[in-house]
């Protein structure tokens, strides 16, 4: 059924917009192709207002890697009604904020402002999204500031290491491209591509728009309409390329480089968002390297000293996930550190997480999610990831539920099943033979 108050001319929707209101969350899709999603938020006096297109860089090919991003940066230097200086007074002015961000599997915009402003935003976020100047003097000004952002990566090593390990973990698929490109790629691009994927991305078909705090949903679907949300063309949703399970074998590499430490990672392919191991795989992360109280800190720093930075890291997307380790440390430590870390790994696969230890992790898993929640921002992206994951819309108290019924078997199989050391992809940066 359609969102109550949302007018005679919107779809039905996948997911009944009657349970998403009692639930917290409403969606709607217009009839032309965009999805409208939004949580009301008692007690806010402000607003998070996003939207996602569905183009990025796991949608590019090697030799236009990074146009996504590049693009993402052009929308902000000026629409046909706003210059640059304008679009980034449009909301500041206003003690609002505006950003972007570009992703594997999307591109995203988005607003927080005061419940008041939301017109505002959501004109604003319009204007720059869907009526870009994109001209070529601008271009020729934003593709140094790009080409600076690489530069400030290269010049990071603890940031070069994770770049190496994705490429090495996928290898040619498009998951193991640079999100904002190479210098070689950012510089061959020019208008006409990014009008190019303009064109066939930034449509409504291809876009989610969600909203959370002080705002209901029919109110919110009157402002985008106010904006020319609801006139937006449709077309073809970007179709995204279903990736290996994982690397056909993992590898291991050390990269020579002038530093003062050695940056390890250690990772590897698991499962997408909608596996329902992702809970338990979430549950080994946060005990394994989530925190001070985790065993990689509490060895690797606390008991022999060997590393200030040290944890374990994950990420989950539509079709695969990844996870891994960071170590930065002193060179001539390095083989004591990749001791350290295999000792553990191995001590997860064949003794696994004791019931006190995971009782523990599960409050301390729980504990974070019910405090990430407390955002407007972060119930905005949570409203998102109904279509973005293509999941049902979960309530707090369920997913709060799911981690305890998480069960010790369960964690057993995922320890065995990605956290051996014979399955980790590992990338050494830094001096060789220290």
């Amino acid at each position: 059924m359609a969102a109550a108050g949302a007018g005679k001319g919107v779809i039905e929707a996948s997911v009944s917009a009657a349970a998403l209101s009692e639930r917290g969350v409403q969606r709607t899709v217009l009839p032309n192709g965009l999805t409208v999603l939004s949580e009301y938020m008692p007690g806010v006096r402000s607003v998070a207002l996003g939207a996602w297109v569905r183009a990025a860089s796991l949608h590019e090919t090697r030799e236009q890697m990074g146009v996504s991003h590049l693009l993402e940066h052009m929308v902000f230097k000026g629409s046909e009604r706003r210059s640059a200086r304008e679009i980034a007074l449009s909301l500041e002015a206003l003690g609002g904020s505006l950003d972007a961000y570009t992703g594997r599997e999307h591109t995203s915009f988005q607003a927080r402002v005061l419940d008041e402003h939301l017109p505002q935003a959501a004109d604003v976020l319009f204007d720059l999204m869907f009526r870009p100047a994109l001209r070529q003097a601008d271009l020729d000004l934003e593709r140094g500031v790009v080409l600076e952002e690489i530069a400030m990566v290269d010049d990071t090593p603890d940031d070069v290491v994770f770049e190496l390990h994705n490429a090495a973990l996928w290898g040619d698929h498009p998951f193991g491209y640079s999100i904002l490109g190479t210098p070689a790629t950012v510089g061959a691009l020019g208008v006409s591509e990014l009008r190019a994927l303009h064109t066939r991305a930034y449509r409504a078909t291809n876009v989610i728009v969600a909203a959370s705090g002080n705002v209901r949903h029919e109110q919110l679907l009157d402002v985008l309409k106010l904006s020319g949300w609801d006139a937006l063309p449709g077309g073809a949703t970007v179709s995204t390329p279903l990736p290996p399970a994982r690397p056909a074998a993992p590898s291991s590499q050390a990269i020579a480089r002038d530093s003062q430490q050695v940056h390890l990672v250690y990772g590897n392919v698991i499962v997408p968002h909608s596996d329902p191991r992702r809970h338990a795989l979430m549950l080994v992360s946060t005990l394994f390297g989530g925190g001070m109280s985790s065993r990689l800190f509490q060895r690797v720093r606390e008991e022999l000293g060997l590393a200030y930075s040290v944890h374990a890291f994950q990420s989950f997307h539509v079709t695969a996930g990844t996870q891994g380790i960071y170590v930065g440390c002193a060179p001539e430590r390095v083989e004591e550190v990749i001791a350290a870390v295999r000792a553990e790994l191995e001590s997860l696969v064949t003794t696994g997480i004791p019931d006190d230890e995971l009782a523990m992790g599960k409050q301390q898993l729980k504990g974070q999610i019910t405090l990430s929640m407390e955002s407007v921002s972060s119930r905005m992206y949570r409203a998102a990831a109904v279509d973005l994951f293509h999941e049902p819309y979960r309530p707090l108290d369920e997913v709060l539920a799911r981690v305890d019924a998480v069960t010790a078997d369960e964690v057993a199989a995922v320890c065995r099943d990605f956290f051996g050391v014979e399955e980790q992809t590992v990338v050494q940066l830094g001096p060789v033979g220290g």
